[in-house]
Protein backbone atom coordinates (compact mmCIF):
# COMPACT_ATOMS: atom_id res chain seq x y z
CA UNK A 1 0.00 0.00 0.00
CA UNK A 2 2.96 2.73 0.87
CA UNK A 3 4.21 1.59 -2.54
CA UNK A 4 1.42 2.42 -4.00
CA UNK A 5 0.93 5.61 -2.76
CA UNK A 6 4.42 6.56 -2.96
CA UNK A 7 4.27 5.72 -6.79
CA UNK A 8 0.66 7.41 -6.89
CA UNK A 9 2.38 10.69 -5.46
CA UNK A 10 5.63 10.47 -7.85
CA UNK A 11 3.35 10.66 -10.73
CA UNK A 12 1.37 13.24 -9.21
CA UNK A 13 4.61 15.51 -8.62
CA UNK A 14 5.57 14.77 -12.33
CA UNK A 15 2.52 15.90 -13.74
CA UNK A 16 2.20 19.31 -11.21
CA UNK A 17 5.92 19.60 -12.86
CA UNK A 18 4.92 18.91 -15.82
CA UNK A 19 2.13 21.73 -16.12
CA UNK A 20 4.08 24.11 -14.19
CA UNK A 21 6.94 24.29 -16.87
CA UNK A 22 4.78 24.19 -19.83
CA UNK A 23 3.45 27.37 -18.14
CA UNK A 24 6.68 28.76 -17.19
CA UNK A 25 9.17 27.81 -20.59
CA UNK A 26 8.46 29.76 -23.93
CA UNK A 27 6.43 28.28 -26.56
CA UNK A 28 7.89 26.91 -29.92
CA UNK A 29 6.93 29.91 -32.28
CA UNK A 30 4.37 29.40 -34.83
CA UNK A 31 5.74 28.29 -38.35
CA UNK A 32 4.47 31.46 -39.76
CA UNK A 33 6.49 33.51 -37.35
CA UNK A 34 10.08 32.34 -38.36
CA UNK A 35 11.71 32.23 -41.53
CA UNK A 36 13.89 29.24 -41.41
CA UNK A 37 12.66 25.30 -41.66
CA UNK A 38 12.84 23.08 -44.55
CA UNK A 39 10.67 22.63 -47.77
CA UNK A 40 7.98 19.89 -47.74
CA UNK A 41 8.06 16.76 -49.31
CA UNK A 42 11.87 16.30 -48.79
CA UNK A 43 13.66 12.47 -48.47
CA UNK A 44 14.91 10.94 -45.65
CA UNK A 45 18.40 11.97 -46.45
CA UNK A 46 17.60 15.13 -48.07
CA UNK A 47 16.39 15.90 -45.20
CA UNK A 48 19.91 14.72 -43.62
CA UNK A 49 21.63 17.26 -46.38
CA UNK A 50 19.70 19.99 -45.48
CA UNK A 51 20.84 19.72 -41.62
CA UNK A 52 24.36 19.04 -42.93
CA UNK A 53 23.48 22.66 -44.35
CA UNK A 54 22.10 24.21 -41.64
CA UNK A 55 24.75 23.83 -39.38
CA UNK A 56 27.61 24.41 -41.98
CA UNK A 57 25.70 27.88 -42.59
CA UNK A 58 24.75 28.83 -39.13
CA UNK A 59 27.23 27.26 -36.60
CA UNK A 60 30.25 27.26 -38.27
CA UNK A 61 32.77 29.80 -37.60
CA UNK A 62 35.65 30.61 -39.23
CA UNK A 63 39.36 31.70 -37.96
CA UNK A 64 42.36 32.02 -38.90
CA UNK A 65 43.37 28.48 -37.67
CA UNK A 66 40.67 27.42 -40.81
CA UNK A 67 40.94 29.59 -43.02
CA UNK A 68 39.32 32.69 -42.44
CA UNK A 69 41.16 35.58 -44.29
CA UNK A 70 43.31 36.79 -45.28
CA UNK A 71 40.45 40.04 -45.99
CA UNK A 72 36.74 39.70 -45.01
CA UNK A 73 34.46 40.95 -44.27
CA UNK A 74 32.52 38.36 -41.22
CA UNK A 75 33.07 35.18 -40.22
CA UNK A 76 30.52 33.24 -40.59
CA UNK A 77 27.43 32.60 -43.30
CA UNK A 78 25.14 33.21 -40.69
CA UNK A 79 26.50 36.57 -39.05
CA UNK A 80 24.87 38.35 -42.14
CA UNK A 81 21.44 36.32 -42.44
CA UNK A 82 20.37 35.83 -38.57
CA UNK A 83 17.62 33.33 -38.38
CA UNK A 84 17.96 33.09 -42.26
CA UNK A 85 16.53 36.71 -42.64
CA UNK A 86 17.58 40.23 -43.49
CA UNK A 87 20.78 41.72 -42.38
CA UNK A 88 21.13 45.33 -40.97
CA UNK A 89 23.62 48.16 -40.64
CA UNK A 90 26.33 46.21 -38.79
CA UNK A 91 26.47 43.91 -41.47
CA UNK A 92 26.18 45.68 -44.58
CA UNK A 93 28.25 44.91 -47.91
CA UNK A 94 29.75 47.27 -49.70
CA UNK A 95 30.57 46.54 -53.53
CA UNK A 96 32.66 49.01 -56.08
CA UNK A 97 33.09 49.38 -59.04
CA UNK A 98 32.15 52.07 -62.17
CA UNK A 99 29.18 53.70 -63.17
CA UNK A 100 29.24 52.18 -67.34
CA UNK A 101 28.41 48.64 -68.20
CA UNK A 102 31.82 47.73 -69.92
CA UNK A 103 33.31 45.89 -66.86
CA UNK A 104 34.63 46.04 -63.22
CA UNK A 105 37.87 47.66 -63.34
CA UNK A 106 38.97 47.36 -60.25
CA UNK A 107 39.20 43.70 -60.13
CA UNK A 108 42.90 43.62 -59.63
CA UNK A 109 42.30 45.82 -56.79
CA UNK A 110 40.17 43.49 -55.00
CA UNK A 111 36.45 44.36 -56.72
CA UNK A 112 33.81 44.11 -56.32
CA UNK A 113 33.73 43.30 -52.83
CA UNK A 114 35.04 45.54 -50.46
CA UNK A 115 37.08 43.30 -47.71
CA UNK A 116 36.81 45.93 -44.64
CA UNK A 117 38.90 43.43 -41.96
CA UNK A 118 41.56 41.20 -42.31
CA UNK A 119 44.00 38.88 -40.06
CA UNK A 120 46.89 40.18 -38.09
CA UNK A 121 49.76 40.46 -40.77
CA UNK A 122 47.20 41.83 -43.43
CA UNK A 123 45.85 45.43 -44.48
CA UNK A 124 42.20 45.70 -44.95
CA UNK A 125 40.56 46.89 -48.33
CA UNK A 126 39.55 50.16 -48.76
CA UNK A 127 38.06 51.83 -51.65
CA UNK A 128 40.39 53.05 -54.80
CA UNK A 129 40.09 56.40 -56.20
CA UNK A 130 38.07 56.82 -58.91
CA UNK A 131 35.97 53.51 -58.28
CA UNK A 132 32.57 54.35 -57.56
CA UNK A 133 30.71 51.85 -54.66
CA UNK A 134 27.08 50.97 -53.22
CA UNK A 135 26.11 49.22 -49.76
CA UNK A 136 24.41 46.31 -49.95
CA UNK A 137 21.71 44.89 -46.76
CA UNK A 138 22.54 41.11 -47.05
CA UNK A 139 19.11 39.76 -48.12
CA UNK A 140 17.23 37.22 -46.58
CA UNK A 141 17.72 33.54 -47.45
CA UNK A 142 14.23 31.92 -47.28
CA UNK A 143 12.55 30.46 -50.48
CA UNK A 144 15.70 31.16 -53.08
CA UNK A 145 14.81 27.57 -54.28
CA UNK A 146 11.59 28.32 -55.99
CA UNK A 147 13.56 30.98 -57.83
CA UNK A 148 16.16 29.25 -59.08
CA UNK A 149 13.66 26.61 -60.05
CA UNK A 150 11.52 28.85 -62.28
CA UNK A 151 11.68 29.24 -66.20
CA UNK A 152 13.43 31.61 -68.13
CA UNK A 153 10.75 31.21 -70.19
CA UNK A 154 8.51 32.95 -67.75
CA UNK A 155 10.76 35.20 -66.28
CA UNK A 156 10.93 36.14 -70.50
CA UNK A 157 7.14 36.92 -70.44
CA UNK A 158 7.13 38.98 -67.70
CA UNK A 159 9.70 40.90 -69.66
CA UNK A 160 8.69 44.13 -71.03
CA UNK A 161 12.03 45.85 -72.22
CA UNK A 162 10.88 48.33 -74.08
CA UNK A 163 7.81 49.43 -72.70
CA UNK A 164 5.31 47.74 -75.88
CA UNK A 165 2.15 47.94 -73.61
CA UNK A 166 2.78 51.66 -72.67
CA UNK A 167 2.48 51.37 -68.79
CA UNK A 168 5.55 52.88 -67.73
CA UNK A 169 7.33 49.47 -66.78
CA UNK A 170 9.94 47.58 -68.74
CA UNK A 171 11.42 44.84 -66.33
CA UNK A 172 14.13 43.02 -68.48
CA UNK A 173 16.21 39.90 -66.94
CA UNK A 174 19.86 40.55 -66.86
CA UNK A 175 22.41 38.09 -69.00
CA UNK A 176 25.58 37.11 -67.49
CA UNK A 177 28.18 34.48 -67.96
CA UNK A 178 27.35 31.21 -66.29
CA UNK A 179 30.54 29.89 -64.21
CA UNK A 180 32.38 26.88 -65.59
CA UNK A 181 30.96 25.13 -62.41
CA UNK A 182 27.14 25.51 -62.56
CA UNK A 183 24.53 23.58 -64.61
CA UNK A 184 22.33 24.94 -66.89
CA UNK A 185 18.95 24.99 -65.61
CA UNK A 186 16.54 22.99 -67.84
CA UNK A 187 15.21 25.19 -70.70
CA UNK A 188 17.94 27.65 -70.42
CA UNK A 189 17.50 30.29 -72.71
CA UNK A 190 20.68 31.79 -73.84
CA UNK A 191 21.38 35.26 -75.71
CA UNK A 192 24.89 35.68 -77.35
CA UNK A 193 26.45 33.11 -75.04
CA UNK A 194 25.15 34.37 -71.82
CA UNK A 195 22.17 33.25 -69.68
CA UNK A 196 19.41 35.17 -67.17
CA UNK A 197 21.30 35.76 -63.58
CA UNK A 198 18.31 35.96 -60.97
CA UNK A 199 20.45 36.44 -57.88
CA UNK A 200 21.67 39.39 -55.96
CA UNK A 201 20.76 43.20 -56.21
CA UNK A 202 21.49 43.24 -59.50
CA UNK A 203 20.76 40.09 -60.65
CA UNK A 204 24.45 39.23 -61.32
CA UNK A 205 24.62 35.76 -60.45
CA UNK A 206 23.45 32.85 -62.11
CA UNK A 207 22.92 30.55 -59.34
CA UNK A 208 22.69 29.18 -55.68
CA UNK A 209 26.03 27.57 -56.03
CA UNK A 210 27.53 30.51 -57.78
CA UNK A 211 26.21 32.65 -55.15
CA UNK A 212 27.35 30.41 -52.39
CA UNK A 213 31.06 29.79 -53.61
CA UNK A 214 30.90 33.90 -54.25
CA UNK A 215 29.81 34.46 -50.09
CA UNK A 216 32.50 32.11 -49.07
CA UNK A 217 35.30 33.60 -51.02
CA UNK A 218 34.34 36.69 -50.67
CA UNK A 219 32.81 37.67 -47.26
CA UNK A 220 34.98 35.38 -45.78
CA UNK A 221 38.03 34.89 -47.84
CA UNK A 222 37.29 30.93 -47.79
CA UNK A 223 38.28 29.33 -50.91
CA UNK A 224 37.28 26.49 -52.49
CA UNK A 225 37.45 24.17 -55.55
CA UNK A 226 34.91 25.35 -57.95
CA UNK A 227 36.35 28.51 -58.78
CA UNK A 228 40.64 29.63 -59.32
CA UNK A 229 41.05 31.69 -55.75
CA UNK A 230 44.42 33.03 -55.09
CA UNK A 231 45.66 34.32 -51.92
CA UNK A 232 46.95 37.75 -51.66
CA UNK A 233 50.26 36.92 -51.59
CA UNK A 234 50.08 35.52 -55.02
CA UNK A 235 50.33 31.69 -53.92
CA UNK A 236 47.29 29.84 -54.99
CA UNK A 237 45.70 28.52 -52.02
CA UNK A 238 44.55 25.14 -50.43
CA UNK A 239 40.95 24.50 -50.53
CA UNK A 240 39.29 25.47 -46.92
CA UNK A 241 36.27 24.25 -47.56
CA UNK A 242 35.32 20.56 -48.72
CA UNK A 243 33.17 20.62 -52.22
CA UNK A 244 30.48 18.43 -49.80
CA UNK A 245 29.81 21.06 -47.62
CA UNK A 246 29.13 23.70 -50.40
CA UNK A 247 27.50 21.45 -51.80
CA UNK A 248 24.87 21.10 -48.46
CA UNK A 249 25.23 24.75 -48.01
CA UNK A 250 23.92 24.97 -51.46
CA UNK A 251 21.07 22.69 -50.82
CA UNK A 252 19.98 24.56 -47.58
CA UNK A 253 19.09 27.37 -49.56
CA UNK A 254 17.42 25.92 -51.93
CA UNK A 255 15.27 23.87 -49.75
CA UNK A 256 14.66 26.57 -47.26
CA UNK A 257 10.51 27.17 -46.97
CA UNK A 258 9.05 29.96 -48.38
CA UNK A 259 7.59 32.54 -45.96
CA UNK A 260 4.21 31.76 -44.76
CA UNK A 261 1.83 34.94 -44.65
CA UNK A 262 -0.60 35.34 -41.52
CA UNK A 263 -3.41 37.33 -40.71
CA UNK A 264 -4.78 36.24 -44.73
CA UNK A 265 -8.46 35.89 -43.75
CA UNK A 266 -8.37 39.62 -42.34
CA UNK A 267 -10.57 41.89 -43.78
CA UNK A 268 -8.14 44.71 -43.89
CA UNK A 269 -5.25 42.73 -45.25
CA UNK A 270 -7.36 41.59 -47.69
CA UNK A 271 -8.39 45.22 -48.85
CA UNK A 272 -5.09 46.16 -48.38
CA UNK A 273 -3.91 43.71 -51.01
CA UNK A 274 -6.81 45.11 -53.66
CA UNK A 275 -5.37 48.54 -53.19
CA UNK A 276 -1.75 47.01 -53.67
CA UNK A 277 -3.07 45.31 -57.04
CA UNK A 278 -4.77 48.62 -57.83
CA UNK A 279 -2.25 51.38 -57.79
CA UNK A 280 0.27 48.65 -59.92
CA UNK A 281 2.43 47.46 -57.42
CA UNK A 282 1.70 43.50 -58.59
CA UNK A 283 3.37 44.52 -61.66
CA UNK A 284 7.15 44.29 -60.54
CA UNK A 285 5.94 42.97 -57.50
CA UNK A 286 4.31 40.14 -59.03
CA UNK A 287 1.83 38.14 -56.45
CA UNK A 288 2.08 34.51 -57.96
CA UNK A 289 4.65 32.70 -59.61
CA UNK A 290 5.27 29.10 -61.27
CA UNK A 291 8.60 26.80 -60.77
CA UNK A 292 9.31 24.26 -63.79
CA UNK A 293 11.30 21.30 -63.70
CA UNK A 294 13.74 21.09 -61.39
CA UNK A 295 16.18 18.41 -59.79
CA UNK A 296 14.57 18.64 -56.55
CA UNK A 297 11.39 17.00 -56.71
CA UNK A 298 9.73 18.97 -53.76
CA UNK A 299 10.37 22.02 -56.21
CA UNK A 300 9.37 20.79 -59.06
CA UNK A 301 6.29 22.81 -60.59
CA UNK A 302 4.77 24.69 -57.47
CA UNK A 303 2.79 27.69 -57.13
CA UNK A 304 4.61 30.39 -54.62
CA UNK A 305 3.90 33.89 -54.30
CA UNK A 306 6.97 36.01 -53.71
CA UNK A 307 6.00 39.49 -54.82
CA UNK A 308 8.90 39.88 -57.70
CA UNK A 309 8.88 39.45 -60.91
CA UNK A 310 12.70 38.84 -60.76
CA UNK A 311 13.64 41.40 -63.61
CA UNK A 312 15.73 44.72 -63.61
CA UNK A 313 13.89 48.47 -62.78
CA UNK A 314 14.84 51.48 -63.08
CA UNK A 315 13.80 52.61 -59.86
CA UNK A 316 14.68 56.57 -60.54
CA UNK A 317 17.28 59.21 -59.70
CA UNK A 318 16.95 58.30 -56.08
CA UNK A 319 17.80 54.97 -55.75
CA UNK A 320 20.93 55.78 -58.43
CA UNK A 321 24.26 55.02 -56.45
CA UNK A 322 26.34 55.09 -59.76
CA UNK A 323 27.37 51.37 -59.11
CA UNK A 324 26.82 48.84 -61.99
CA UNK A 325 27.39 45.43 -62.20
CA UNK A 326 27.44 43.17 -65.69
CA UNK A 327 24.34 45.04 -67.94
CA UNK A 328 22.57 46.50 -64.87
CA UNK A 329 22.80 50.34 -64.66
CA UNK A 330 23.87 52.11 -61.73
CA UNK A 331 19.55 53.29 -61.11
CA UNK A 332 18.33 49.66 -61.77
CA UNK A 333 17.70 47.15 -58.93
CA UNK A 334 15.74 43.28 -59.11
CA UNK A 335 12.80 43.66 -58.00
CA UNK A 336 13.04 42.60 -54.44
CA UNK A 337 10.92 39.66 -53.29
CA UNK A 338 8.44 41.22 -50.73
CA UNK A 339 7.60 37.79 -48.57
CA UNK A 340 9.07 37.67 -45.22
CA UNK A 341 8.41 41.55 -44.96
CA UNK A 342 6.72 41.49 -42.23
CA UNK A 343 9.52 39.37 -40.47
CA UNK A 344 12.80 41.64 -41.24
CA UNK A 345 12.60 42.91 -37.96
CA UNK A 346 13.19 39.97 -36.33
CA UNK A 347 16.49 39.31 -38.26
CA UNK A 348 16.74 43.57 -38.01
CA UNK A 349 17.47 44.10 -34.40
CA UNK A 350 13.85 45.10 -34.08
CA UNK A 351 13.94 47.98 -36.48
CA UNK A 352 13.47 48.00 -40.39
CA UNK A 353 16.17 48.98 -42.73
CA UNK A 354 14.63 48.65 -46.18
CA UNK A 355 15.84 49.00 -49.65
CA UNK A 356 18.88 48.07 -51.04
CA UNK A 357 21.13 49.56 -48.73
CA UNK A 358 18.74 49.56 -45.77
CA UNK A 359 18.06 53.67 -45.83
CA UNK A 360 14.35 53.09 -45.21
CA UNK A 361 13.36 52.53 -41.60
CA UNK A 362 9.82 52.26 -42.33
CA UNK A 363 7.69 50.61 -45.48
CA UNK A 364 5.94 53.53 -46.00
CA UNK A 365 9.70 55.78 -46.35
CA UNK A 366 10.03 52.99 -48.86
CA UNK A 367 7.68 53.56 -50.92
CA UNK A 368 7.99 57.00 -50.86
CA UNK A 369 12.33 56.22 -52.63
CA UNK A 370 10.39 54.64 -55.24
CA UNK A 371 11.33 56.59 -58.82
CA UNK A 372 11.44 55.83 -62.19
CA UNK A 373 9.51 52.93 -63.25
CA UNK A 374 7.88 52.93 -60.17
CA UNK A 375 6.48 56.53 -59.63
CA UNK A 376 2.88 56.24 -60.98
CA UNK A 377 2.17 53.80 -58.38
CA UNK A 378 4.05 55.82 -55.74
CA UNK A 379 1.99 58.76 -56.20
CA UNK A 380 -1.20 56.49 -56.53
CA UNK A 381 -0.26 55.43 -53.16
CA UNK A 382 -0.05 59.18 -51.85
CA UNK A 383 -3.77 59.77 -53.63
CA UNK A 384 -4.82 57.03 -51.18
CA UNK A 385 -6.78 57.69 -48.31
CA UNK A 386 -5.70 57.08 -44.56
CA UNK A 387 -7.59 53.95 -44.11
CA UNK A 388 -6.63 52.40 -47.50
CA UNK A 389 -3.02 53.26 -46.91
CA UNK A 390 -3.22 51.59 -43.40
CA UNK A 391 -4.47 48.83 -44.99
CA UNK A 392 -1.95 48.49 -47.79
CA UNK A 393 0.63 48.45 -44.94
CA UNK A 394 -1.10 46.38 -43.12
CA UNK A 395 -1.29 43.86 -45.71
CA UNK A 396 2.46 44.42 -46.62
CA UNK A 397 3.15 43.51 -43.04
CA UNK A 398 1.27 40.03 -43.27
CA UNK A 399 3.74 39.04 -45.50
Amino acid sequence: MRRQLLIVASLAAFVFAYISCSKILPKLPKDDEILDGPIEGLTSEQNRMFLRGDVAFNDEIFNQANGLGPLFVNNSCGSCHAGDGKGHPFTTLTRFGQSDTLGNNFLHLGGPQLQHRSIIGFQAEQIPAGATSSSFTPPANTGLGFFEAVSDATLLALADENDADGDGISGRPTWITVPQYSLLRPGSISRNGKYIGRFGKKSAVYDLLQQTVNAYNQDMGINSTYEHFSTYNGQDADPEVSNQTVQDVVFYLQTLKAPIQRNQNDPDVQAGRQHFINISCGKCHTPEMQTGNHQIAALSNKTFSPFTDMLLHDMGSALNDGYTEGTALPAEWRTPALWGLGLSQNSQGGQLFLMHDGRARSIEQAIALHGGEALKSKQRFDQLNATQKDQLIKFLKSL
